[in-house]
């Protein structure tokens, strides 16, 4: 039985590794972005500080349509998150 066959090393395939690489880390920020607005958010909400709620939730649906736009997140995972965060906070704003 032969061994795995080395990977190739053609210019195409070495320029997608590259692409891939710059792609993921730019994926990870915007992730990892998203889920820092909601945790400022879900930490904002218990003060129940109008006008710091809306900045964070607007600031925060910006992110996530943003990446949605770029295509890191699909359409449909940002609408639940929209949808889910600003449930949250009309509910604190109104109680």
């Amino acid at each position: 039985m032969a061994g795995k066959a080395a990977p190739k090393k053609d210019l195409s395939t070495l320029k997608r590794a590259r692409q891939a690489e710059k792609h993921g880390l730019r994926n990870q920020s915007a992730k990892t972005k998203i889920k820092t607005f909601i945790t400022k958010l879900e930490t904002a909400l218990p003060s129940k500080n109008k006008d710091d709620i809306d900045k964070i939730l607007k600031e925060t649906i910006k992110t996530i349509n943003s990446a949605a736009s770029k295509g890191i997140i699909h359409k449909n995972t940002a609408s639940r998150k929209i949808s889910r965060i600003t449930t949250k906070a009309n509910a604190a704003l109104s109680a």
